[in-house]
C-alpha cells in the first residue's frame, strides 16, 4: 500500500470534546470521525485496526469450535417478551415500531434470537454441543455516551453462545471459550488480565472478565502478584482481618461527639484508630401481594468497619436481600433508630431490624458506633456482652489493597483495568427454559439447553488498546493490530531517483514476506511525516535518504526506541521481519 492511494487524515490538536486519552488520539490519527452522540464512522485506518482485531477473533473462534452465523441487528421484540427482557432491559435498549406499529428493537446483544435459532434446528441430544457466534454492530442507548469508542452507543461485537446437554458439558463449554479467548488476547498483544466478575444484566451462574490493564480504566481488579488469583474488586471475596475475637478489656460507654458524624471525624476526636470504629448502613425490603401493593417492609442494618466500604454487589445476594433492597428512608429510619442518620448503632434501638455484619467487624472487640443519638457515639462495643450476635455475617466490603488474597497466596493488590470480553455460563434459567428452548435425550424426552455465552467487545479494543499503548507522540500498537506494521519514510522521494527505487524495492520486499508496510510517498518534509506515523502508532519505520544509501544503510526505528538503528540496505526486510516477530 502506497501513502498516496491511502487516505491519511491526521490533526495537530483533538477537538475540544474528546475526553480521554484513546478518543484524543483516535480522532488526531484519523481512525474515527463523529457522528453523533456516541456514534462514529470508523475511517480507512481505524477500520484496518478493526479487522484485523475481527481476524484473530475469527481465526481462534473457529480454532476452539464455533461456527459463524450472522443474527440481525433489528430483532422482533416478542422474542425478547418471552425472556421479559424487553421490560426488565432499562432506557439502553433502543425500542422502535414499524410502520404496522409492531415492536422492534435494536439489538444491544442476541441471546433471545441465538436461543431460537437453536429451539427451531437443534431438535437432538446428537446435534450438541454446538457453538455459535457472530461479529454484529450493536446499540445501547447510553444515557451519557463518553470517552469515544469507550462508552459508545453503537459498536462492534463478537458475541457466541453455546448449547449443551447438562451442565458438565457447559462448563467444558465454557472453558474452551475461556481458553480461546485468552489466546485471542495474547495476539492482540495487550497486558490483561481475566479476572472472576459478576453476571451482571445478562445473567448466569459463572462469569469471567477479561481487563486490558490500563491507569485510566473504569473497573478495578483485585489481583495476587505470588499467585493467579483476580477477580473485579465487585466480586473479590473479602476474607476476616481478625482471626480470633479477642475478650473485651473496655467498659461500654456513651461518648459525646458533638458534630461528629462520619467515622473519620469520630476516630480523630477520640484519638483512635478508624480500624476501631465501625459505620451503619440501613436498607430496607418490601413484601408486595399479588397487585404490588407493600404489605410489609424489614429494615436490614449492615455493619462495616470504619475504613470500609460497603459492596452493593455482594449485598444483592444476601438471602432476603436477593436483588431487590433499597435504602431506608430518613422516615424509616428514625422509627426504627430514633436519630437521623450520622449516629446510627445497633445499640438502643426503637423498633427491631435485621442486623448484618461484615465478617472483620463480627469479629471485632471494644468497637465504636453511633448512640442513636445526635452527638453521641457508643466506645468499648462489645459482641455478646452489649448486643446479640448478628443475625448475619457475611462479605459485604470492598476488598482493599494489603488484603489476604482469598487462595492464600499472599496479599492483594489493585489495579484498573477497561472490560472488553466477558465470558458467562448461563445454564438453563435465563433463556432456554423461559423461550421453551428444547431437545430430545436419549430417551426422546424434552430437556432444556443448558447455555453459555461470550462477548468481545471489538471496537472496545481500539480503546483500550490506545489506553494502555501511548505517549506523547501518539499511539503505540502491537504489530498484530496495528494498521499497519511498517512505515517506509524515504526522505526525497518526490525529489531522488535512486531513494525512489530503494523505497520502491525495499517495499516490495516486505510485502513479499508477508509484512504489512505502507510506503510514504507523499513527498512530506521528514519531521512531518515521522509525526504522522508516531500518531497513528505504526511499530517499525524504516527511513531512508540518499545520504544513507550513499553508505548502503538505512535507519530502522522501533515505536518504543528512542533512537534509530542503521542496517545495510539488503538486510533491512529480514530484520523488520525478526523485529515484528520478537
Amino acid at each position: 500500500m502506497k501513502a498516496s492511494q491511502f487516505f491519511i487524515s491526521t490533526l495537530k490538536e483533538a477537538p475540544a470534546d474528546a475526553e480521554v486519552v484513546s478518543h484524543q488520539l483516535m480522532m488526531r490519527a484519523g481512525m474515527i470521525k463523529r457522528l453523533g452522540a456516541g456514534i462514529y464512522n470508523y475511517m480507512p485506518m481505524g477500520l484496518r485496526v478493526i479487522r484485523k482485531v475481527e481476524a484473530i477473533i475469527r481465526d481462534e473462534m473457529n480454532r476452539a469450535g464455533a461456527v459463524e452465523l450472522l443474527m440481525p441487528v433489528v430483532q422482533p421484540a416478542e422474542l425478547w417478551m418471552e425472556t421479559g427482557r424487553f421490560q426488565a432491559y432499562g432506557p439502553e435498549l433502543m425500542r422502535v415500531k414499524d410502520r404496522h406499529d409492531r415492536d422492534f428493537i435494536i439489538q444491544p446483544t442476541s441471546e433471545e434470537v441465538i436461543t431460537d435459532i437453536a429451539r427451531q434446528e437443534l431438535r437432538s441430544y446428537k446435534q450438541l454441543p454446538r457453538n455459535f457466534y457472530h461479529i454484529q454492530t450493536k446499540f445501547r442507548d447510553e444515557r451519557r455516551p463518553r470517552f469515544g469508542v469507550m462508552r459508545g452507543r453503537e459498536f462492534t461485537m463478537k458475541d457466541a453462545y453455546s448449547f449443551d446437554r447438562d451442565k458438565a458439558g457447559a462448563l467444558k463449554s465454557y472453558q474452551l471459550m475461556f481458553d480461546a479467548y485468552k489466546r485471542i488476547f495474547d495476539r492482540f498483544g495487550l497486558q490483561y488480565r481475566a479476572v472472576a466478575a459478576d453476571t451482571g444484566a445478562i445473567g448466569g451462574d459463572a462469569s469471567h472478565e477479561f481487563q486490558v490493564i490500563a491507569d485510566t480504566g473504569e473497573d478495578a481488579i483485585a489481583y495476587c502478584p505470588t499467585s493467579d488469583y483476580a477477580a473485579n474488586v465487585e466480586l473479590a471475596e473479602a476474607v476476616s482481618l481478625i482471626a480470633t475475637r479477642a475478650a473485651p478489656t473496655q467498659a461500654l460507654a456513651k461518648t459525646p461527639t458533638p458534630g461528629k458524624s462520619t467515622c473519620e471525624e469520630v476516630a480523630a476526636l477520640l484519638g483512635i484508630a478508624l480500624a476501631t470504629t465501625v459505620k451503619s448502613l440501613v436498607l430496607a425490603t418490601d413484601d408486595k401481594n399479588e397487585a404490588g401493593d407493600i404489605v410489609k417492609t424489614t429494615v436490614w442494618l449492615l455493619l462495616v468497619r470504619g475504613d470500609h466500604a460497603m459492596n452493593e454487589v455482594k449485598v444483592g445476594k444476601l438471602p432476603g436481600l436477593k436483588d431487590a433492597f433499597r435504602f431506608a428512608t430518613v422516615t424509616e429510619i428514625e422509627e426504627h433508630f430514633g436519630c437521623k442518620p450520622g449516629y446510627l448503632g445497633p445499640i438502643g434501638l426503637k423498633k427491631p431490624v435485621k442486623v448484618v455484619a461484615d465478617r472483620t467487624v463480627a469479629a471485632m472487640s471494644d468497637w465504636v458506633c453511633g448512640a442513636n443519638e445526635a452527638d453521641f457515639h457508643i466506645t468499648g462495643v462489645n459482641w455478646g456482652r452489649d448486643l446479640p450476635e448478628p443475625d448475619l455475617v457475611a462479605d459485604i466490603r470492598n476488598v482493599v489493597e494489603g488484603d489476604p488474597s482469598p487462595d492464600g497466596q499472599g496479599v492483594l493488590a489493585i489495579q484498573r483495568g477497561i472490560e472488553v470480553g466477558h465470558v458467562f455460563y448461563l445454564g438453563t434459567g435465563k433463556y432456554s427454559q423461559p423461550m421453551k428452548a428444547q431437545f430430545l435425550d436419549e430417551n426422546g424426552k424434552p430437556q432444556p439447553f443448558e447455555m453459555g455465552c461470550y462477548g468481545i467487545g471489538v471496537t472496545r479494543i481500539l480503546g483500550a488498546g490506545i489506553e494502555q499503548n501511548h505517549d506523547a507522540r501518539g499511539i503505540i500498537w502491537p504489530a498484530s493490530i496495528a494498521p499497519f506494521q511498517v512505515a517506509v519514510c524515504p526522505i526525497g522521494y518526490d525529489r531522488s531517483a535512486e531513494v525512489q527505487a530503494a523505497a520502491d524495492a525495499l517495499h516490495a520486499e516486505l510485502l513479499a514476506l508477508g509484512v504489512d508496510a505502507i510506503l510514504d510517498d507523499r513527498g512530506e518534509r521528514p519531521g512531518a511525516m515521522f509525526a504522522d506515523w508516531e500518531l497513528i502508532g505504526v511499530p517499525q519505520r524504516v527511513v531512508l535518504s540518499d545520504r544513507g544509501l550513499k553508505d548502503g544503510q538505512v535507519e530502522v526505528q522501533g515505536r518504543r526506541e528512542a533512537e534509530a538503528s542503521k542496517l545495510p540496505l539488503a538486510e533491512v526486510a529480514a530484520a523488520v521481519k525478526a523485529r515484528l516477530g520478537a
